[in-house]
């Protein structure tokens, strides 16, 4: 029997299976092709207790970050996200030469480079040595480490307590998330603030982003139970913003109980929200599996149809999410003849599970495909943006979720 990863519930309720797959970021290179692949459960289930969303840590996290494919610095939305992030925390907590600034994942330095420049003291943890050797060489200072109650005592010892510990698109990563949020409060200054970011569960079910499940999210978060968890490690919850980044985004900021930061209205405005959504209740989490199986065969039927056609069709990035969503529907390369990515990581590598070839942006130009299906579409304008003379030439964009879609171009 399987146990809630948070309050130790037996785990009895399918949020939503997608069958096996292979770690999504886990590109093989040419020679690895007739080698043989590990898959593992896609099988989301629901705590009746707490209520958290989650999968079961089907293989070690050690094995999913030791060399990671994921680089933040190769999406311009994103960095500029982070900038945008810094100056906002910098001016509403009074940042400055004397404050202490840490990044939980902070992977290639993209946020913490912003910190930097303005000389405000900071720390980067990164479990991925490759990704923190990208990190330093941008001058941001990275410890190759899990962080936990472990590692939060030692930068404590050496460093003293954070005044701002951001975690962005971490907490939903972790196997253990009781030690993960008990090491925050430990690091935390009495007044300094923590502020999570990480896609909201509501955005997932009410837009079928069913492709953003895949191993290395352990958990799917609502307000509601990230509430519950920070209360258990003696934290409270006083602001949260509501952000368009990966589909739809919370950003929850948190105190020790005791400090003074005064809890925002929008907080209770929220949760009242995701009450009404049925979120509150193991009832609200049914219903989910037949809108993905629908979301499957419109994407199957798309490909199909356009390869019946003789229509080209070639994908735009590599993300663990359009992995996600290529082994569940099944896709190879009689449907998508290949995928381009700007991370030259990728290049000359094939998706896991499917086995589709990546090649540098640039292909697209030769190869002048009919249709490019945008795998991360939460920056399909970013995308099409980037490639509107490609629109403006006859070639046409869609996106697979919630249902296959056509992108217009913007006026």
């Amino acid at each position: 029997m399987l146990h809630c990863r948070f309050c130790n519930t037996p785990l009895e309720h399918t949020f939503v299976n997608l069958g096996s797959s292979p770690p999504c970021e886990s590109f093989l290179k040419e020679e690895q092709l007739h080698q043989g692949e590990t898959f593992y459960p896609l099988h989301v289930r629901v705590c009746a207790k707490c209520l958290l969303v989650q999968i079961p840590e089907c293989l070690p996290a050690t094995e999913i970050f030791d060399d990671y494919a994921y680089f933040s610095s190769f999406s311009d939305s994103w960095l500029e996200h982070a900038s945008d992030y810094c100056t906002a925390m910098t001016e509403r907590f009074d940042l400055d030469r004397d404050s202490f600034a840490v990044e939980l994942a902070s992977n290639d330095g993209y946020l913490l480079r912003n910190f930097v420049k303005a000389g405000i003291p900071c720390l980067g943890i990164e479990p991925s040595g490759n990704v923190a050797e990208a990190a330093k060489k941008v001058g941001v200072e990275s410890l190759v480490k899990f962080f936990g109650i472990k590692t939060a005592s030692e930068v404590r010892k050496q460093r003293g307590p954070a005044d701002l510990i951001t975690a962005n698109n971490v907490l939903a990563h972790v196997p253990d998330i009781n030690d993960f949020v008990a090491g925050a409060a430990h690091l935390l200054a009495p007044t300094g603030v923590i502020t999570y970011e990480f896609p909201h569960l509501s955005r997932l079910i009410d837009e079928c982003q069913y492709d953003t499940i895949y191993h290395e999210h352990f958990s799917y978060l609502s307000l509601l139970t990230v509430q519950t968890i920070a209360t258990s490690h003696g934290l409270r919850i006083f602001d949260v913003q509501e952000l368009p980044s990966h589909g739809g985004s919370l950003r929850v900021f948190l105190c020790h109980k005791a400090a003074s930061h005064e809890r925002e209205s929008r907080v209770d405005e929220l949760l009242t929200t995701e009450k009404k959504e049925g979120l509150h209740h193991i009832d609200g989490y049914s219903g989910f599996q037949p809108r993905v199986e629908a979301s499957k065969r419109s994407t199957l039927k798309f490909l199909i149809e356009a390869r019946d056609r003789g229509e080209k069709v070639v994908a735009y990035g590599a993300p663990g999410k359009g992995n996600t969503l290529l082994n569940y529907c099944g896709i190879r390369g009689d449907l998508i003849e290949f995928a381009v990515d700007r991370n030259p990581y990728k290049h000359g590598r094939y998706t896991p599970g499917t086995h589709i070839p990546i090649r540098p942006v640039e292909a697209l130009e030769e190869a002048k495909p009919d249709w490019v299906m945008i795998l991360p579409w939460n920056l399909q304008r970013e995308i099409t943006t980037q490639l509107s003379p490609m629109m403006t030439q006859g070639t046409r964009f869609v996106v697979p979720i919630p249902t296959m879609t056509e992108v217009k171009p913007t006026s």
